[in-house]
């Protein structure tokens, strides 16, 4: 997908049912983005105003099969030690932070964004990294740091 103009939906959609699947899986979001691919990514981006229709289980279900996915042993939510956040609240960080660094790829930027130390910060519920505005998470992407 080329020089398109993101849909925020679609994208926030996309983003929630990774972070869905990752803590169903018990999978670090970089890791699922990586073992789906940007063929099965775009397709869930594609048919995203669809598949929101089902409820994200079965959806999730259908997308561990098609793919194979099997479960591993990151577990962010049994570590967390206070409120966790909604899988729809980190899909929104994600969204987000993808918008804001888009650079007319957008599977691209996607794994890009997953494949970078950001996404540990966001998933470390244990921290409030996933809580600061966007603008400070996507400096802290673009200069390839996190500091929490």
């Amino acid at each position: 997908m080329n020089n398109s103009p993101i849909n925020d939906n679609d994208l926030f959609f996309t983003c929630s049912l990774i972070e869905y699947m990752g803590r169903t899986l018990k999978q670090r979001s970089g890791d699922l983005a990586r073992m789906m691919g940007e063929k099965i990514l775009l397709h869930i981006y594609e048919h995203s105003d669809t598949l929101h229709c089902e409820p994200i289980a079965k959806t999730a279900d259908a997308f561990t099969e098609i793919c194979n996915l099997t479960e591993g042993s990151f577990d962010n939510v049994t570590e967390c030690k206070y409120a966790v956040p909604s899988y729809w609240d980190i899909g929104k960080v994600y969204a987000r932070l993808i918008e804001d660094v888009y650079d007319g790829d957008l599977t691209g930027t996607m794994l890009r964004v997953y494949d970078s130390e950001i996404s540990d910060a966001i998933s470390n519920y244990n921290s409030d990294f996933f809580y600061q505005p966007r603008d400070y998470i996507k400096v802290q992407f673009q200069e390839g740091k996190v500091v929490d």
